[in-house]
């Protein structure tokens, strides 16, 4: 039986934790281990781990270094033929690791493996939406641009693939990168690796939307991305020279929406200014989402809350059903 190695990095959770293992745990597929990298949490989490008696389970403690830094550490100390990957504070849904089994047996030439991921409140009470990315022909610009992979909780890799990208004294994810680092190691193996990035259509992964979390610090994130195009320039200059601007573009429209769930009206309105002023060809290349992105951050500015949050919580509903009867189609043509 293949083995899996679950790698969660720990890093102040105290209040999730506990659901985020167990989830691992009610996985259908049992043959896995739990490697939990304590990255210097100051708080109750990995007292709370310690709680969990399976032997399956393996607690690694290390400074504070951040995220990349203890996925690093907990790829070093695997011992699976399949690297997965959750964060402390996001979900899997049982079928999780059963599901990507499946893909990569099935896929030879698949070497990252994703599924979508469906979002969930601080509560953990879904939210109804889902993330909903292209799942065939992964090219480098699609990951560059889109990142369809989506969270650092949806993808299973190969071990021999992580292998391959590995650099700087077995590192593989770059500890100089911050919120940018899951798409560039993606981009690295799609780049430098022969294996192919395929999703599946079953929402598995659980993402939790975090007020508090990395994703919401927007002002920073363009900075962090230039650093991504300045690395991967290095050495694929001709795609950065292509579609640096439209990747910066799609990040703009991205904290766009942020903003939006963060109620920040006017940062919504810049930040969408700023996408179309990048690169407008998002308005040709997909002008729904784009057009939906300037309509929700303009009502939010100049609508009344009331209003508003009617029209949120409407458009969310549609929004969802609509991804939920794609989904389910999507899987009965895989079934098929």
């Amino acid at each position: 039986m293949k083995l899996f190695s679950v790698i969660i990095p720990v890093y102040k959770v105290e209040k999730y934790i506990a659901a985020t293992v167990q989830s691992v745990l009610a996985q259908t597929y049992s043959n896995f281990e739990i490697i939990i990298v304590d990255d210097g949490s100051p708080d109750r989490s990995i007292q709370i781990c310690q709680q969990f008696t399976d032997k399956r389970i393996k607690i690694i403690r290390q400074q504070n270094r951040g995220v990349c830094a203890a996925r690093n550490t907990g790829i070093n100390n695997a011992q699976g033929d399949y690297i997965a990957f959750l964060d402390g504070d996001d979900l899997w849904v049982p079928e999780k690791l059963e599901k990507h089994l499946e893909h990569l047996e099935n896929s030879p030439n698949v070497g990252l493996s994703f599924s979508r991921s469906a979002f969930i409140d601080e509560a953990g009470k879904p939210l109804g939406i889902y993330q909903m990315p292209k799942l065939k022909n992964i090219i480098p610009p699609v990951i560059l641009c889109r990142n369809p992979i989506g969270n650092g909780s949806s993808p299973v890799i190969r071990r021999e693939v992580l292998a391959e990208i590995k650099f700087n004294n077995n590192c593989y994810f770059d500890e100089e990168l911050h919120n940018f680092e899951d798409v560039e190691c993606w981009l690295r193996i799609a780049l430098k690796t022969k294996s192919e990035v395929e999703g599946i259509p079953d929402a598995l992964t659980l993402y939790r939307v975090n007020s508090k979390g990395a994703s919401t610090n927007l002002m920073k994130q363009i900075e962090n991305l230039e650093k991504v195009l300045e690395k991967t320039r290095s050495y694929a200059p001709d795609l950065i020279a292509k579609y640096g601007n439209a990747a910066k573009a799609y990040e703009l429209r991205k904290l766009a929406r942020w903003a939006v769930r963060l109620k920040a009206g006017t940062l919504a309105v810049q930040m969408a200014h700023r996408a179309l002023s990048t690169y407008w060809r998002i308005l040709i290349d997909e002008p729904r989402r784009t057009l939906i992105t300037l309509a929700a951050a303009y009502s939010l500015l100049l609508i009344p809350q009331p209003v508003y949050h009617q029209m949120e919580a409407l458009a969310l509903r549609i929004t969802g059903a609509s991804q939920k009867r794609r989904i389910i189609q999507e899987q009965s043509k895989q079934l098929a």
